[in-house]
């Protein structure tokens, strides 16, 4: 459960990501989803309850974190291109930028 809990964790960075890279519409998709997702982790860890497959919270649970992951790599992507434009620049011309 722990590797479950670094994943959500995780996905709770992720609208903070999506508005760095300015898409606001998948901000707000993803906060919606992670209200959804915390619910079914306390039910599932701390009231007993394992909601049924394809339930509401199952959904947004499992798109929650599949959508954390997407942002994760839209950031990486956009972290490598942004050095690749860095790359071969003096301090000198990177301050100016």
């Amino acid at each position: 459960m722990g590797i479950t809990l670094m994943f959500m964790v995780l996905g709770t960075a992720t609208p903070f990501i999506f508005l760095y890279l300015k898409n606001k519409p998948l901000a707000i998709v993803q906060s919606i989803l992670l209200a959804g997702m915390w619910l079914y982790f306390i039910q599932v860890m701390f009231l007993g309850v394992v909601p049924a497959v394809f339930s509401i919270t199952w959904i947004m649970f499992y798109t929650s974190l599949i959508m954390s992951a997407v942002g994760w790599v839209m950031f990486i992507i956009n972290m490598v291109n942004m050095s690749e434009k860095y790359r071969g620049l003096t301090n000198k011309e990177i301050r100016e930028i």
